[in-house]
């Protein structure tokens, strides 16, 4: 690692120079002000008010059953975001809404077949639960589900079974994609959106507050946002591309009147990076003589290492016009460009070393979401891209919550180790800094071994399992390759 990491800066003002060393746009407050300050404010979203700008990222466990229902380890982890704190729990877990669309044979899913209304339930029972311990009021919280179907990255089975929406000129390759796989027909497509809305009927049953429609992190509807190659009304124009998503936002709303929807999805992308052979540093891969790129979202065509974000505001704005307000906005894919998507000092073991300073991406991160805001300041935003900030967090959370940047600031990794660290900070607490994520990417490398993902460096809970043995003689032998391949 040649980057100074955020938790080598002994003072805010050593964070406060080398953030504004990369762009003097960025700052952080010197001293957080916890509760008292825009991060313990509340927030209404129609009838309802979130009682802080803290939100828990959906992070997927791999640790449910065949059947797709949550484990006791799911089931400790939802209790453990309930701890945290945070008012805003978007999503908790990734759901795939049909078993096929299930991106690892543990993922939880919608299974006809077996009592989901329980598990959901007792998932959301832990959240409360886990929120009451810690003496917080459920009365301003608010949860949500995360729906999902993973496209291309489909592994309902543990090996590559990918649907696409479009064949893709660096991502077949990437992924192991045949030029002869079908493509997802239309009507396909529109068994998959009722799947949504089926899903999303279940949650409102079960007591969500509200569904996350994915379309993030090269997952289907994120990929069909950038179907520009595909023929029909669900590719090729904007309107196009966007067509199933508002299908399916619009038949909720209708079968479901009450329930909130949100959208996470990647606001930007670039192009798929790889290691380089001979540095192991990521490179872009590519393009060759084709001209222009003809894929991805938020992108430059032209220039497609670049944000192009004409077409994120406008999507903005068609969320607007469909009645929703709660967006969460990532960037990339952890697949293709993981350093962009989810910064930090080690790369998992199917990755490669930064290509920049990391810092660097969360500053994208920060920026991309300011944009967005000030093109759409009515809509509620989640940021991303928080945990490679380490013990600074609160400071740049805090400043980018009070400059009005962002209306809430998400955690996904840090909560995985340290699920107080929001009630901690709102406390005005100092921080135990033996729990704060160093972004060590275990949590990734374990899935894509097909282990459970967790913090085996920090957490004796997964330190102390099985799968720990596992996991050191994967990174031992490099042999995840295998199984991220397919």
């Amino acid at each position: 690692m040649k980057y100074t990491i955020p938790g080598q800066h002994s003072t805010v003002q050593e964070l406060r120079a080398h953030l504004q060393g990369l762009d003097p746009r960025f700052d952080a407050v010197d001293t957080p002000l916890g509760g008292a300050g825009p991060l313990g404010q509340p927030l209404r979203i129609g009838g309802r008010i979130i009682g802080n700008r803290w939100a828990v990222h959906p992070m997927e466990g791999w640790d449910g059953t065949p059947d797709g229902l949550p484990s006791e380890a799911t089931c400790r982890r939802w209790r453990r975001f309930g701890r945290s704190g945070a008012k805003l729990i978007w999503g908790g877990e990734a759901i795939a809404v049909t078993r096929e669309g299930r991106a690892n044979p543990h993922q939880l899913f919608i299974n006809p077949a077996v009592d989901c209304r329980g598990g959901l339930m007792r998932l959301l029972e832990e959240v409360r639960t886990g929120h009451s311990e810690t003496g917080g009021s459920t009365e301003d919280l608010f949860v949500g589900l995360q729906l999902t179907h993973s496209g291309r990255y489909a592994r309902p089975r543990g090996v590559a079974q990918p649907r696409i929406p479009v064949h893709h000129l660096l991502l077949d390759a990437h992924t192991s994609v045949g030029a002869d796989l079908p493509i997802l027909t239309d009507g396909e497509l529109e068994e998959i959106g009722q799947a949504y809305v089926r899903a999303a009927v279940l949650a409102q049953d079960v007591g969500f507050d509200f569904v996350d429609i994915k379309c993030c992190h090269g997952y289907l509807l994120h990929e069909l946002l950038g179907a520009r190659e595909r023929q029909g009304p669900y590719g090729g124009s904007f309107q196009g591309r966007t067509l199933l998503l508002r299908r399916i936002i619009e038949e909720v709303r209708s079968a479901c009147p009450g329930l909130e929807i949100g959208v996470r999805v990647s606001a930007a992308d670039i192009l798929p990076f790889a290691p380089s052979p001979e540095s192991g540093v990521g490179v872009p891969l590519k393009l060759g003589t084709t001209g222009r790129y003809g894929f991805g979202f938020g992108m430059d065509q032209e220039d497609p290492l670049r944000f192009d974000l004409d077409e994120p505001r406008a999507f903005l704005r068609m969320l607007r016009e469909l009645g929703l307000r709660l967006v969460n906005v990532s960037l990339g894919t952890p697949y293709t460009c993981p350093h962009l998507q989810r910064p930090a000092a080690y790369p998992p073991i199917d990755g490669y070393a930064p290509p920049i300073d990391p810092l660097q991406n969360v500053i994208d991160h920060l920026r991309v979401v300011r944009e967005l805001k000030a093109a759409a300041p009515d809509m509620l935003l989640v940021g991303s891209g928080y945990s490679y900030l380490m013990e600074w967090l609160p400071h740049v959370a805090e400043y980018e919550v009070g400059a009005g940047h962002v209306d809430f600031v998400g955690l996904g990794r840090m909560i995985l180790v340290y699920p107080e660290f929001p009630a901690d900070a709102l406390a005005g607490k100092a921080l135990n800094r033996r729990r704060i994520c160093r972004t060590f990417s275990d949590c990734t490398t374990a899935p894509r071994a097909g282990l459970p993902s967790g913090c085996y460096p920090l957490d004796p809970y997964y330190r102390g399992m099985p799968a720990a043995a596992r996991l050191r003689e994967v990174k031992r032998n490099g042999d995840v390759a295998r199984f991220s391949r397919g």
